[in-house]
């Protein structure tokens, strides 16, 4: 029986009929694969968020009913993400823009002289913040197996001189989808007196998440991964750090008192909590879409959504090791388990070119490049002879440095499974056949220019 007569797409989401053109002029249903970067917003979150809209109001302060009502979703869309992550008693909720934006504020309050720990084969997200808050940072060599993971860890703690001292983790990695050991370097990190903070934009998504199972200390991730748009993330965890800290923005909303002083200074008093960190008004519909994301995802089950996904991943990757011109990376192995997102190189193809060719040849919408993750995906590809290509190749970063990149695809609770039976069709006849069609560098892009005279070639 095949995939498509076995398993549907267990949550709607929108987007799920747009009919896209092909190079040739025909139209095709769009396969959206690039969960990774951008879940498509959940029908549930839509109608929830269209069914608010006419009660938009202020947050806070307002004595009008939208005021109110719109007061009372947010901090009630508060609560509902404190109960999808089973965070502690004491801990909080702080509505931000993104992943990228909670880390940042992390990083602001985290106390001058704590060491950071982090793997160098993190998401620039989870990478990148602590260095430039002023932050001493330990990068660790990517591991090639769980138990590496935690040993090094376990040894660069051991090293490490006394002071404060903290752990940024994935919880799956962005590039190969590989599910990270969070609870063993969380007891590890714990064991050595340094606190966690957990990347799961990639895992929240996927997986259910407990904060108080895995005993991490703070966990972030994005609204625009779990299938709510609107541009807000999440930060929560432990306050007492957060609670000590200046605030992340200084304005509205996160003052207590603001005072003149007789010398003519302004004298200020800042809340604690969530208020503290949310200065400004704040993006209620963006929170509120968070909330019902996490109650669709939670009413769905995990259970099912997990299972049905391994399902799809299976799938993909029994289908592309079938295609010997196919390398998919990995750093902890083949039977590693990884959540819905995965990627790879193709022997004789520059990524940009035949990701170019899966858009515009099948309808197909994959991304090409480094992921935002560049240490990683060097790591991954090492040696590996990347195909020249006439449109579409990545200059290198640096002055001498090889043009690498890799293609990545990504699916989850709203992907059909027809989507990826095509996937793995489209790439069996490229490997095969070659692109219909030759591609030029437009704008950086990689554009369709000429149909291929296929019995010229052939001949």
């Amino acid at each position: 029986m095949s995939l498509s007569t076995e398993i549907c797409a267990p949550l709607a989401v929108l987007g799920h009929d747009v009919q896209v053109p092909l190079a040739s002029g025909e139209k095709v249903g769009y396969a959206a694969l690039d969960y990774a970067a951008s879940a498509p917003a959940l029908q549930r979150v839509w109608d929830d968020v269209a069914a608010y809209a006419p009660y938009y109001g202020s947050v806070h302060r307002g004595a009008g009913y939208l005021s109110q009502l719109s007061t009372d979703l947010f901090e009630q869309s508060r609560r509902t993400v404190a109960d999808f992550l089973d965070l502690r008693d004491g801990d909080q909720v702080v509505f931000t823009r993104a992943t990228t934006d909670s880390l940042n504020l992390l990083a602001s309050a985290v106390p001058a002289g704590t060491r950071v720990f982090a793997f160098e084969t993190e998401h620039h997200a989870s990478l990148l913040p602590w260095a430039h808050a002023g932050l001493e940072v330990d990068y660790l060599r990517a591991p090639r197996s769980r138990a590496e993971a935690v040993a090094a860890l376990d040894a660069a703690l051991a090293a490490a001189p006394e002071g404060p001292k903290l752990l940024c983790v994935t919880g799956a990695s962005n590039v190969t989808g590989e599910l990270w050991p969070v609870a063993e370097l969380t007891a590890t990190a714990h064991r050595h007196g340094a606190r966690v903070v957990l990347d799961a934009a990639q895992l929240a998504p996927h997986h259910r998440v407990s904060v108080r199972e895995l005993g991490v200390d703070w966990i972030a991730f994005s609204g625009h991964k779990l299938y709510a748009p609107f541009g807000a993330g999440v930060l929560a965890g432990r306050s007492d750090w957060l609670d000590a800290a200046e605030p992340y923005l200084a304005g509205g909303g996160a003052t207590r008192t603001v005072a003149r002083e007789a010398d003519g200074s302004v004298a200020v008093q800042w809340h604690t909590g969530p208020a503290r960190h949310e200065a400004g008004s704040p993006n209620v519909i963006g929170a509120y879409a968070i909330a019902s994301a996490c109650r669709a995802l939670t009413e769905a089950g995990f259970d099912a959504l997990e299972a049905r996904e391994r399902l799809l991943v299976e799938r993909l990757t029994a289908g592309l090791a079938e295609i010997p011109q196919v390398k998919v990376l990995s750093l902890f192995g083949p039977d590693s388990a990884r959540v819905g997102v995965l990627s790879f190189v193709v022997q004789g193809w520059n990524s940009s070119h035949f990701s170019a060719a899966l858009s515009a040849e099948y309808g197909i919408g994959v991304r090409d490049g480094l992921f935002c993750a560049h240490p990683l995906v060097r790591t991954l590809l090492g040696d590996e002879e990347v195909a020249p290509s006439e449109c579409g190749a990545p200059e290198p970063s640096l002055p001498g440095e090889r043009s690498l990149n890799a293609i990545r695809v990504s699916f989850g609770a709203g992907t059909p499974d027809e989507h990826v039976e095509r996937f793995l069709t489209a790439v069996r006849e490229l490997v095969t056949d070659g692109a219909a069609w030759n591609y030029r560098n437009e704008g950086g892009r990689c554009v369709p220019t000429v149909e291929v005279d296929r019995s010229r070639r052939e001949g």
